[in-house]
């Protein structure tokens, strides 16, 4: 009877033990799940996934690069988030389908000085969506052809017919910041004379001593 009664009491223990390995291999679970797509949300910008959701034609985004540096929420530096695309066809017809597909995604055309910073070739158009700008660059690649054993690399001509003959298709950069970081969107130094006075230092011509009359000795 003992030994009978000992066996149940082990048995008992058993279904037990087997019941709260289950409930903690679920609660570990359940929990798991949600904090593995929460983490996976929040390194996830949701600027790109906008971006992924433009009306572009496949041939038109064969190939993507992410790049994002800065803090989402401004701390020192704000976010920057770049992206670099591959397209099939000429930078003429890239750039059309991507324009149309910022309108047609609530963005507008953004008419601004500095647009681009600095002069550069391709179609480069500046965009305004909220508290978002955007930068959209559509130009011609530089292909560089593949390295021969035992000679150096061939360096890109900067003729832009050169690298047409060497490749084809488009290089598109796509770069998103917020708009109070960008410094287009505050006011800028106005550059008309008679707003900001008289020179402080007024240019000088000929020699300012010549007509001194030296004093006598």
């Amino acid at each position: 009877m003992l030994a009978r009664s000992e066996l149940r009491r082990q048995l008992r223990e058993r279904r037990r033990l087997r019941a709260a390995v289950l409930v903690l291999v679920s609660v570990v679970l359940l929990g798991a799940v949600p904090l593995f797509f929460g983490v996976r949300t929040l390194s996830r910008d949701p600027v790109f996934d906008n971006l992924d959701q433009l009306n572009v034609p496949a041939w038109a985004a064969t190939k993507t690069v992410d790049d994002v540096s800065g803090s989402r929420w401004c701390l020192l530096d704000c976010r920057l988030r770049e992206r670099t695309v591959t397209s099939e066809k000429s930078p003429e017809e890239t750039a059309k389908v991507y324009e149309d597909a910022l309108r047609q995604d609530g963005w507008q055309p953004w008419k601004v000085s500095r647009c681009p910073e600095q002069e550069t070739k391709g179609t480069y158009t500046c965009w305004r969506q909220d508290e978002l700008t955007l930068d959209l660059w559509v130009r011609q690649p530089t292909c560089v052809p593949p390295p021969v054993d035992g000679e150096p690399a061939v360096v890109p001509s900067p003729e832009e017919s050169a690298a047409a003959g060497e490749c084809a298709g488009s290089l598109v950069s796509v770069k998103v910041r917020n708009a109070i970081d960008d410094e287009r969107t505050r006011p800028q130094p106005a550059t008309d004379p008679s707003l900001t006075g008289e020179d402080p230092f007024p240019t000088v011509s000929g020699d300012p001593l010549s007509d001194l009359t030296p004093s006598p000795s």
